[in-house]
């Protein structure tokens, strides 16, 4: 017995359902982006006040408290969120390969970073840099993937001051606490605190 072939219009429909899918997933949860984001803003702004009040530079390592809590976080309300919603379609696989992807790139993106610092060498700035690229980009695709606009122009702000600031560290610009870590925190409350609410929102709206 043959497969039965699908026509064009079933293909769309059947792809069309998918993004249907995972949107409502997507859009029934955006406490995950929320997490990141009131995270990062959190620990960016008690590293900032640390520095400015003791002038060490050892309350930087603060900064991993964001990938320790983040890392731990992530998995258990991932876990939460798909016995609410049930099995994952294709495309919801394409988003969490994303997601992983940029999880990825972060943890070698930090070994770089030790590995640098044990020879000497201060290569850090770049991972303020890393944060504003690989992640505005990533939620740029899920934005597409879901059609939330919200997470389009969130991630497109955090592309932008992450583009603006790879040219400070290539231009030898330093990256001064006092104008660049507010400007850190607001991308940050553009790319994951803004649209964690409006797709929230709009879960409410649905029920």
């Amino acid at each position: 017995m043959e497969d039965k072939k699908m026509t064009e219009k079933e293909s769309l429909e059947l792809i069309t359902s998918m993004i249907k899918r995972t949107r409502e997933r997507y859009i029934g949860d955006g406490n995950i982006l929320l997490m990141w984001g009131y995270l990062t803003v959190f620990v960016t702004a008690l590293v900032w006040i640390m520095l400015v009040l003791t002038h060490n530079s050892a309350w930087n390592w603060l900064w991993f408290l964001i990938g320790i809590v983040g890392g731990i976080a992530t998995p258990i309300m991932s876990k939460k969120s798909d016995r609410k919603s049930g099995v994952k379609s294709y495309s919801d696989k394409i988003t969490s390969q994303i997601w992983i992807t940029v999880g990825v790139a972060s943890i070698v993106a930090t070994l770089f970073c030790i590995g640098f610092a044990l020879k000497g060498f201060n290569a850090w700035g770049m991972m303020f840099a890393i944060p504003l690229l690989i992640v505005p980009m990533a939620e740029i695709s899920q934005g597409i993937i879901v059609k939330e606009k919200s997470l389009i122009i969130g991630g497109a702000i955090g592309l932008c001051v992450g583009l603006f600031t790879f040219c400070c560290l290539v231009g030898n610009v330093r990256l001064l606490i006092n104008w660049f870590l507010p400007l850190f925190m607001v991308a940050f409350a553009c790319m994951m605190i803004i649209p964690g609410h409006i797709v929230n929102h709009k879960a409410r709206l649905q029920r």
